[in-house]
């Protein structure tokens, strides 16, 4: 693994990596639309300087969302068009705020050229489902949007009610072929349940776009020369994991069915504990790493942080972390709906701990909620 690889990725690897994404999705993938790369931070800042040209182009992208969409447009010189996901019906896309703040950017001459969607939901948690996503489907086939998907996160689901779907998979399942959508989608051996993130493995699948646009990904794509090769290799296993009749099948699905157990136990005891307290509620944990409850703060506290020149929600973690030594990460981080407040909270405490976290982080928010009561 010390040498360089083709740009895009060892052949053999991409190879296999088409053969998991064929199997995952139950529609053919073609292992020229694979680019191998160093986790999903680094497509995303390709893409992002594919796509835009100047200020006057922007991008539609979730609030909340995480902060490399943002960042990465903010780097490239784009235009944010934010996007609200709507929390009362579980963090869902709403196609109506969609087209309201697309209209808008266009109307003040912004050319919003694509469409970014976080599924499962980073910070929020949630999983989109099927009629969902068939909607944001054939809102970028009309508008003509490039699809950004996000699906990262895709084997965390902790919910009988829904499932992992690939946008892929959904437009070909609605009969759009490459000349109908261009979609782009990216995933990472950084997180599921084996949380490899040193290894800096990645790729995206670049599909709907014609031979003059794929040759402009690929000169982009050569000047890094490639992607590390351990991450390379890393990708391939996670696309295709152990086999009925594999030597290490009993062992590799025994440890990943504990691991998901235990996340799933973990959010489920810090949703109940959220919204067990005065002025927090919760959205249940779907998907992903995170729960993303939303703080109800008193006046008299935002009145504080305001006194010390802070975000309500970033005086409150700084409260909770001076205090507990607990960490989380304020929903202004994130972008959220004005005059809310939020914080994410990883669910990936040991869970022989999580009911030590939860004691401490009670004893807190009461102390907290009476020292600033109205």
């Amino acid at each position: 693994m010390g040498g360089y690889s083709h740009c895009q990725g060892t052949e053999g690897l991409r190879n296999a990596i088409a053969v998991g994404i064929a199997t995952r999705d139950a529609f053919p993938c073609n292992a020229e639309d694979i680019f191998l790369t160093d986790g999903a931070a680094a497509p995303v800042h390709m893409v992002m300087h594919l796509l835009i040209r100047d200020e006057k182009d922007g991008i539609l992208c979730p609030i909340p969302s995480h902060f490399l969409y943002t960042s990465s447009m903010a780097l490239c010189g784009a235009t944010l068009v934010p996007y609200y996901l709507d929390e009362s019906g579980g963090w869902a896309v709403s196609i109506s705020d969609l087209k309201k703040q697309l209209d808008g950017a266009r109307s003040e001459g912004i050319t919003v050229r694509g469409l970014v969607v976080v599924n499962p939901g980073n910070p929020t948690g949630q999983v989109l489902v099927k009629e969902n996503q068939c909607e944001i489907v054939e809102f970028c086939r009309i508008e003509n949007l490039v699809l950004l998907a996000d699906e990262v996160y895709q084997e965390n689901v902790y919910t009988d009610e829904k499932r992992f779907i690939s946008f892929k998979k959904i437009a070909r399942s609605m009969g759009f072929g490459e000349e109908d959508i261009s979609l782009i989608s990216f995933h990472s051996v950084s997180n599921g349940y084996y949380g490899e993130c040193g290894r800096r493995g990645g790729y995206m699948e670049v599909t709907g776009f014609n031979s003059e646009v794929r040759k402009q990904v690929y000169k982009v794509a050569s000047l890094s020369s490639c992607s590390n090769l351990a991450g390379q290799v890393l990708v391939s296993l996670v696309m295709n994991p152990p086999k009925v009749g594999d030597e290490s099948y009993t062992s590799y699905w025994e440890e990943r069915d504990r691991i998901m157990l235990s996340l799933s136990r973990c959010a489920e005891a810090m949703v109940q504990a959220f919204n067990s307290l005065e002025g927090l509620t919760c959205s249940k944990a779907e998907g992903a790493m995170f729960v993303f409850p939303s703080v109800r703060l008193p006046k008299r506290a935002i009145a504080a942080a305001e006194a010390m020149n802070t975000k309500p929600d970033v005086f409150y973690a700084l409260r909770l972390l001076e205090n507990t030594g607990i960490v989380v990460l304020p929903g202004s981080v994130f972008g959220q709906v004005p005059g809310t407040w939020h914080f994410r909270c990883t669910i990936l405490q040991q869970e022989e701990k999580i009911q030590l976290i939860i004691n401490r982080f009670k004893a807190f928010h009461e102390t907290f909620m009476e020292e600033f009561r109205d």
